[in-house]
């Protein structure tokens, strides 16, 4: 999806510096497969402007980025998207956006570190490539939630069917997003937060 098209705050966004009510920063990261919105969400929901690093597409990535469903993308991530929101005025997230390629995935490792959360972002057209991102995140013990970008001409699936599909376990929340929408997107993000507290109090609750 292009960022063109994405909601964006009222008036200017400005380099700010964090709010002086802000007692905590929790890094998200954002991931997914190539071409699945991940840098639309973050420059979408951020409310400074959004640090990209895209880069034209080149004849080189022929026969080695898989480009299904983004046929028309000339551009892409090729170290990381980075943005911030004030989800209350004590809380704000740092957003790190994630390179879509294969040939990339070896930045992942230290942008997943000191990930609190994670959201997956998942293309109904290519729903394999989301088992490797899972995978990966599990292999770090970084807890997720799967968000569904609901792409104009990709197929449209019951959420439960999503869920068999991907193999996800009873308690990792599941949603559709349109993520050239801030409020889309910031719902989203909003579930992580829910889905983070349930695990921390599960987690006190055993001592």
């Amino acid at each position: 999806m292009d960022f063109n098209g994405s909601d964006t705050l009222p008036g200017p966004r400005t380099e700010d510096h964090l709010p002086h009510t802000a007692e905590t920063a929790v890094k998200v990261v954002i991931v997914g497969g190539f071409g699945v919105g991940k840098t639309t969400m973050v420059g979408s929901v951020s409310e400074i402007r959004p640090l990209t690093t895209e880069e034209t597409m080149t004849q080189a990535g022929i026969g080695v980025d898989d480009n299904y469903g983004s046929e028309t993308k000339t551009a892409t991530t090729v170290a990381m998207d980075f943005g911030r929101i004030s989800v209350t005025d004590k809380l704000v997230l740092y957003l790190f956006g994630t390179p879509g390629q294969e040939r990339f995935w070896f930045l992942w490792n230290g942008l997943f570190e000191g990930a609190l959360g994670a959201v997956v972002l998942v293309d109904t057209r290519r729903l394999e490539v989301s088992f490797d991102v899972m995978g990966r995140l599990e292999e770090r013990g970084v807890p997720f939630v799967v968000a569904v970008n609901t792409f104009p001409d990709a197929p449209r699936y019951p959420l439960d069917e999503l869920r068999t599909a991907l193999d996800l376990t009873p308690e990792i929340p599941i949603m559709e997003c349109d993520v050239r929408r801030r409020a889309s997107s910031k719902d989203v993000l909003m579930n992580l937060m829910r889905f983070l507290h349930a695990i921390a109090l599960s987690r006190a609750a055993l001592g």
